[in-house]
């Protein structure tokens, strides 16, 4: 689908800017081509340098090819709104205004445009993530848990753009913040186990006195799942597959579970299962709920969870298009919600995947959620 997107917006670039430029035939023909190639990269990588999901190439190819896929998407919207406009003013018989934007040099302007917001969008794509503070008022939250502080990072992203280095940044910026637990709600990397030992290596230097618990997003099923998940746990983490874990202070409990991700169907794994991850665990407890996606929130509230943690839409993105997000994952795309009297926090996540690196608006961030009584 994003193939075929970026395919018809790279032909509306082609006959709307790149032709009409006063270049010869074989510039505009080479430029054509470049359009072209920019829209098919992720397909082209995949068939010559790894997958869609795990390009294997470096840091650098990465980025520029990245930064010209998003100027190019760019330019389609800025030129789409420029001929728009163009059409309103030629209704509207505005012929001084219809001769500006006829003019050679407003296209061209936005094409200019573009590819200085997406030069900032991959810097801030690559960028070490920064800390949000969020409070969570939980009813019934036993006293034990008051300022309960639970670190949370999502889509890590672990890959030959999001490096070891950039993952040891996190890891660090992660264990000054002394949480007391740290949740993890997939996606934490982005190719197979050999490719990428050294960058989730510095995982393993999380530290809390509860410990590092996971779960699976989309991308762990796209290579070596299963390896993964002992990789994890070698890791030192704890890895909910649709169960639960308990933690106690004295007497009180607070619950932690965690389901899969909808895509496991696809490769004969277990789906999410609610059922499965509450069995047994205590009726009085609050739960935590760890879910990838933040879609099957109403589902949660339904059940009596008291908070769910997500991540996968990366806040959307792009400021903007972060609406379109949010319809794709049930009108829920970033920040804090209220579900039928469950909180679902959905966080920008720490990294992204290296096909669609860029932020514009939509910082990254690690989410530090301190747990309240809510009052009465």
């Amino acid at each position: 689908m994003l193939s075929v997107v970026a395919i018809v917006l790279a032909s509306y670039v082609v006959l709307r800017l790149v032709w009409p430029l006063r270049l010869s035939w074989p510039v505009r023909s080479a430029l054509a081509v470049l359009v072209y190639g920019l829209a098919l990269h992720h397909r082209i990588v995949a068939r010559f340098a790894g997958s869609m999901a795990s390009p294997e190439l470096p840091k650098l190819v990465i980025a520029t090819l990245g930064t010209g896929f998003i100027a190019l998407l760019l330019t389609a919207v800025f030129v789409l709104v420029l001929d728009a406009v163009t059409l309103l003013a030629r209704v509207l018989r505005r012929r001084g205004a219809l001769a500006r934007l006829r003019a050679p040099g407003p296209r061209p302007a936005a094409a200019a445009l573009a590819l200085l917001l997406a030069l900032y969008g991959t810097w801030q794509a690559m960028a070490v993530p920064k800390v949000r503070q969020v409070e969570i008022a939980i009813d019934g939250l036993p006293a034990a848990f008051e300022g309960y502080r639970v670190l949370q990072l999502t889509d890590i992203h672990a890959s030959r753009l999001l490096t070891g280095d950039w993952v040891a940044d996190v890891v660090a910026l992660s264990n000054a913040q002394q949480p007391d637990l740290v949740v993890i709600t997939g996606d934490l990397v982005d190719g197979s186990v050999e490719a990428r030992a050294d960058d989730v290596r510095p995982l393993a230097g999380l530290r809390a006195p509860d410990g590092v618990v996971a779960i699976t997003g989309n991308h762990e099923y796209y290579a070596q799942y299963r390896a993964w998940m002992d990789a994890f746990r070698a890791l030192g983490m704890q890895v909910l597959e649709n169960t639960h874990l308990g933690i106690a202070r004295g007497d009180a409990v607070l619950t932690i579970a965690g389901v899969t991700d909808p895509v496991a169907e696809r490769y004969g794994l277990p789906g999410p299962d609610l059922d499965a991850a509450l069995a047994g665990a205590p009726p009085q407890a609050p739960v935590i709920l760890l879910d990838h996606r933040p879609v099957a929130a109403p589902e949660a509230a339904s059940r009596g969870v008291a908070l769910q943690l997500s991540g996968h839409t990366h806040g959307g993105h792009i400021t903007g298009m972060h609406r379109l997000v949010a319809r794709a994952n049930g009108g829920f795309v970033s920040g804090l919600y209220r579900v039928a009297g469950m909180q679902l926090y959905v966080s920008n996540g720490a990294g992204l995947w290296p096909g669609f690196a860029t932020r514009i608006g939509v910082p990254s961030e690690i989410t530090v959620l301190t747990l309240r009584r809510a009052p009465g």
